[in-house]
């Protein structure tokens, strides 16, 4: 029997990555460090519209549930050593289950301050009304918690303040990309900053623990100012009403539609509690421009055609969303009419097509245009995530001794492994949840020591 199967208890020498969530799927990230008898949750994700067999996913006809989180049994069970809880955005894959799981753990969160508020809000809107405690990092701050050292490194996403963590420990410095990828127009914050991360080839990294979403990807990662440019051609060359449907946490792309509403002479309003929550926040702590200002939903219906542009949430197929009441023709502020058009400005998640394939077919019943990405040679969406060049500059600047690739299916994990071993990465662990990974002393893997199931959320 394993040292580990008889303690499950990292010593001072070890250093261990334990991911309950997030490791062999796309979503619902929940990882753990240990080390010294101590441990370290990295976010504390949810994900949608999935079934609690992750090999189902690809299925049609199998039950699937509204909201799923991981099963965090493990580190409950142990939550006198867990030091904190590090969140590293503001997406619900990586916040979703903290209503949920915090209240069974109440240990500090340690995050920015969009991200801060972000979650104070969630718990409010629930009338969980503890106090949290949250600090509020900056970026670049470097805490100790516990026998954890972390430093906050800011790296561009889709929304703002997201961060990667250095974590250094007396047995090893570990990288935890978080959701990531170059970005020298970004839009919203500033643009990837190479030589931070070119300067940590210096600072010995143990174990490069990193995003795979697009992994197989070799397209050129574009830019959120390519999708601002592509929406604003798309949106000018239409004549009646306009919806963009989108990630309601986007708030890069909101923000490009904001500035396409006023390139093109149009009001813009948003549809979904959702996005207007999103939106006050942005504005909150400063990420809204000042210039731009949203219109009530209601006055929707008082305008010209050619001058509205509606924001809905839904891009999922979600059949309680703004964009499905739209399409049943039955949404409180407006009515489609032939003539008018839908943009999906989002990529379709795996398992919900037929959910999106639904609203489009009934939009396109009544004569309403729908412009999806294959569409049109226009970029109306660009991913948030590393492609494979981008993973491969990422290995060399940063010169890890390992690579654990995670947030992916097994397909992502295997090549963004082969990515790192081609850039001079000599050892390459993959897995899945409820593996631990042994960073130090000496790299290896214990498979399936956590039994990890999910459980389902009725909302």
């Amino acid at each position: 029997m394993s040292i580990i199967k008889n303690s499950l208890s990292p010593s001072l020498s070890d250093l261990w990555f334990l991911p309950l969530g997030g490791t062999g799927e796309i979503g619902m990230n929940l990882n753990l460090y240990g080390h010294s008898h101590s441990w370290l949750m990295v976010d504390c994700g949810s994900t949608f519209n999935v079934p609690l067999d992750p090999a189902q996913d690809h299925l049609e006809n199998v039950k699937r549930h509204g909201m799923v989180i991981p099963d965090a049994q493990f580190i409950i069970e142990r939550k006198d050593d867990l030091q904190a809880i590090v969140l590293t955005h503001a997406h619900e894959d990586h916040i979703g289950a903290l209503l949920h799981i915090w209240p069974q753990l109440q240990v500090p969160m340690y995050t920015t301050r969009f991200t801060a508020e972000v979650i104070r809000r969630k718990f409010y809107r629930e009338e969980l009304y503890y106090e949290l405690p949250i600090v509020e990092v900056n970026p670049g701050d470097e805490l100790d918690l516990g026998p954890f050292t972390v430093k906050w490194l800011p790296i561009t996403h889709s929304i703002p303040e997201t961060q990667a963590l250095l974590i250094t420990t007396e047995a090893g410095r570990v990288l935890h990309t978080a959701d990531w990828k170059i970005d020298d127009e970004p839009v919203i914050g500033n643009k990837f900053k190479k030589s931070r991360y070119k300067a940590l080839g210096s600072k010995n990294i143990t174990a490069m623990v990193c995003d795979s979403t697009n992994a197989p990807k070799t397209d050129d990662v574009l830019s959120e100012q390519a999708c601002l440019n592509g929406l604003t051609q798309v949106v000018k060359a239409q004549q009646g009403r306009v919806v963009v449907t989108c990630f309601a946490s986007n708030i890069a792309r909101l923000v490009s539609l904001a500035q396409v509403a006023i390139t093109t002479d149009r009001y813009m309003a948003v549809f979904g509690r959702a996005l207007e929550n999103m939106i006050s926040i942005a504005r909150q702590c400063g990420y809204w421009p000042e210039e731009v200002q949203v219109i009530p939903s209601r006055h929707i219906g008082y305008l010209p055609k050619h001058e509205v542009l509606i924001v809905a949430t839904g891009s999922q197929g979600e059949p309680r969303a703004a964009l499905a009441k739209l399409a049943r023709n039955n949404h409180r502020w407006c009515d489609l009419e032939a003539g008018d058009s839908v943009i999906f400005s989002s990529m379709v998640i795996p398992g919900n097509e037929a959910f999106v394939d639904k609203i489009t077919q009934q939009l396109k019943e009544r004569e309403i245009r729908v412009i999806q990405q294959e569409d049109t040679q226009h970029t109306i969406h660009v991913s948030g995530h590393a492609n494979a060049e981008n993973l491969a500059q990422m290995y060399r600047w940063v010169q890890p001794d390992c690579a654990i690739p995670t947030h992916g299916e097994s397909y992502h994990m295997d090549i963004n492994a082969h990515i790192a071993q081609q850039n001079g990465v000599p050892s390459q662990l993959t897995g899945r949840n409820g593996d631990i990974f042994i960073i130090a002393p000496s790299p290896r893997v214990e498979r399936q020591m956590i039994v990890t199931d999910r459980q389902p959320i009725e909302q």
